[in-house]
């Protein structure tokens, strides 16, 4: 078998640093010439390589969490995961891999391992690792260097020094010289670790520059935590495979994704917190529009809404920070170094966010503005710190480590379903047992469907036919784009609106975890959000789910005994309030859909007919805006149609 760890495998002696024995491995095994590394060698047999068919099944009474966490890919034995997918290389010894690991699950330490054992056993001579940042690129050469693997992270021309074992690139680096790094990797054996291989496909040119440079590589290792784009790009190196539909997905050769990693306490579980709130704006056309941020609207409603909710210039922000601060020290109680994140969309913003911070807690935050050494410098210095906030733009939404994040502000207004799972996967690495994550986010449709498919898998698709409802699921070309831009620009689309920001509030919603939905609007610093606030941060996830259901039991029997002048409810009388959760909403209009469509089937009428005759015997708004009772009354009355008809 390969070693414990990839210290095992590395050693610090020269010219030959790699040649330490490899645990389960022959030390003359066939294939391995001691003569150098420089001469042709075959790589090890699975039979050379793993001792017994015992061993191969080792992974399976491994502890999936552990070890503890541990320095940034420098874990000193392999999670389950991890070994299995050694197993799997080892035996199959494939030109080309790929891993799809969630965030925080340690594909950093499973590439090094790799790394290691290939090297050892001169399989490749050099490494080239490719990463989507500047401060990744950073990362990994620390990473690296802390088991004996000597890898440059300001390579950008010219012969390598001897004492490297290789170099660390980003995909824009690629694109630039693709035949420099071609010209590496044919002289000499090369593995190739591509980091978030997703990025690989933002662009053409980023895409086409990969396939030249590495085509020639002898090994190549993908690693992902979120395999699937929203456009229609190939990925290099990846395969894909038509379903029994005919569209080709992404076919990964090993995958741990978020539900396993929860399962196995691996990764934090996440509690999402949602904010609504009323929100006016003043139009291009100098016309006032207010709305409420949740409500049924059209999309360009929903992002003029959402950017309103984001304004500086606004409560909504203020009210969010207040509450995500006090969750945090919540959640400093059992954690002590826990930190928070605010992800924000532009530098502006960002700025000013961070002053709002100082004025609610008296402390400064950390600001991460580019992806210039400085800003990297204060990412690490933060991560080895105790202070409570950082405020960033985007550039921490993808590969950063830094395991004492909790808690976080979702304060962008992006929404491509890649990069809320790479923004969320900031908060998801666990160091012990019970730990929670807490995201604030604004009520808006599409942030809410993402927060409840955390655990669902997703591949990339390459025949998805692009549709006029996919505006809010636009491409993440740019993205990376601005990672490496000194001035961060704002979002496009909602910046060729000449709107102005006039007013807006923040009302606690919901909360949403495991895909359910607990908990009804109160007002920010209420009692009722003080509960959900208060939940303790160190909680296994049943007790997480028993915490949450209580906290929603107490504030349906407050909301029934309080008088309407005490009201937590917004501006509803007592006997009007609603005591249903979202989540019996949610049934409430399922069950009506689809007593409709039976309706249909019997009657042939169409479903808008039919909707529209209730609505017109019941009274009340659409569906989307009708309260529980009058759902409820809809449904007496088609059952009632029913009835008559048998």
């Amino acid at each position: 078998m390969w070693p414990t760890s990839p210290v095992d495998c590395v050693s610090s002696t020269r010219p030959n640093r790699h040649a330490g024995k490899l645990a389960g491995l022959s030390d003359r095994g066939p294939g391995v010439d001691r003569a150098g590394a420089d001469s042709p060698v075959q790589p090890p047999t699975p039979s050379e390589t793993v001792s017994t068919a015992a061993s191969s099944h080792a992974s399976h009474h491994l502890s999936p969490a552990f070890p503890g966490r541990a320095p940034w890919g420098t874990a000193g034995k392999l999670r389950a995961w991890q070994q299995a997918a050694m197993e799997k290389y080892v035996e199959q010894q494939p030109r080309d891999f790929l891993a799809v690991a969630t965030p925080g699950a340690g594909k950093t330490t499973f590439a090094l391992t790799l790394a290691s054992y290939l090297l050892h056993n001169h399989v490749v001579q050099q490494l080239t690792v490719v990463a989507p940042t500047e401060h990744l690129k950073k990362q990994w050469a620390e990473a690296a260097a802390r088991i004996g693997i000597k890898l440059d992270p300001a390579y950008s021309s010219g012969p390598l020094p001897r004492d490297y074992d290789g170099v660390v690139v980003t995909y824009a680096g690629v694109g630039v010289n693709p035949m420099l790094h071609r010209n590496r990797a044919e002289n000499r054996k090369t593995l190739v670790i591509l980091d978030e291989i997703h990025h690989a496909g933002d662009s053409k040119s980023w895409g086409e520059a990969c396939l030249e440079a590495f085509e020639p590589a002898t090994r190549r290792l993908a690693l992902t935590g979120t395999p699937f784009r929203s456009d229609t790009n190939p990925i290099p190196f990846v395969t894909y495979a038509a379903g029994g539909d005919g569209i080709r997905r992404s076919l990964a050769d090993y995958t741990y994704g978020y539900g396993n990693a929860l399962a196995d306490h691996v990764v934090r579980p996440v509690i999402f917190l949602s904010y609504s709130g009323n929100m006016r704006w003043r139009t291009k056309a100098g016309d006032e529009v207010a709305a409420r941020l949740g409500e049924p609207m059209t999309k360009d409603a929903i992002a003029q809404a959402w950017r309103t909710a984001l304004s500086p210039l606004g409560e909504w922000m203020p009210n969010v920070l207040k509450a995500a601060d006090v969750r945090l020290t919540e959640v400093r109680k059992s954690i002590p170094d826990a930190g928070a994140l605010v992800i924000a969309s532009d530098q502006e913003s960002a700025r000013a966010y961070a002053k709002m911070i100082r004025e609610i807690t008296g402390e400064g935050a950390t600001l991460v503005l580019s992806d210039e050494a400085e800003a990297s410098q204060r990412i690490t210095d933060f991560s080895q710190g105790t202070s409570r906030w950082m405020v960033a733009v985007r550039m921490v939404s993808e590969g950063v480590d830094v395991p004492r994040l909790a808690v976080g502000v979702y304060a962008t207004s992006i929404s491509t379903p890649l990069f809320f799972a790479q923004a969320v996967g900031r908060f998801v690495r666990a160091r012990k047992r019970g730990e929670t994550a807490s995201v604030f986010l604004p009520t808006v449709p599409t942030l809410m469907t993402f927060a409840n498919e955390m655990e669902v898998q997703r591949d990339h698709i390459l025949d998805r036919q692009k549709k006029d409802e996919d505006g809010l699921f636009s491409e993440e070309d740019a993205l990376l784009a601005e990672a490496e831009k000194t001035k961060d620009e704002a979002d496009g689309g909602l910046d060729e609106m000449a709107w102005e920001a006039l007013e807006s509030d923040a009302v606690f919603d919901r909360v949403l975890y495991e895909g359910a939905e607990f908990g009804m609007q109160a007002h920010a610093g209420s009692e009722d959000e003080s509960d959900y606030l208060g939940i303790p941060g160190l909680l296994e996830p049943d007790q997480v789910r028993l915490l949450l259901q209580r906290r929603q039991t107490r504030q349906i029997q407050r909301s029934k005994t309080k008088p309407a002048e005490e009201a937590d409810l917004l501006e509803m009388p007592a006997e009007d309030r609603p005591v249903v959760t979202h989540q019996q909403m949610m049934d409430l209009r399922k069950e009506l859909n689809g007593l409709v469509g039976a309706w249909h089937h019997r009657t042939g009428q169409p479903h808008g007919t039919i909707h529209n005759e209730l609505r017109r015997i019941c009274g009340g708004p659409l569906t989307a805006q009708a309260s529980a009772h009058q759902l409820q009354t809809r449904i007496g009355k088609i059952k009632e149609w029913a009835t008559k008809i048998d």
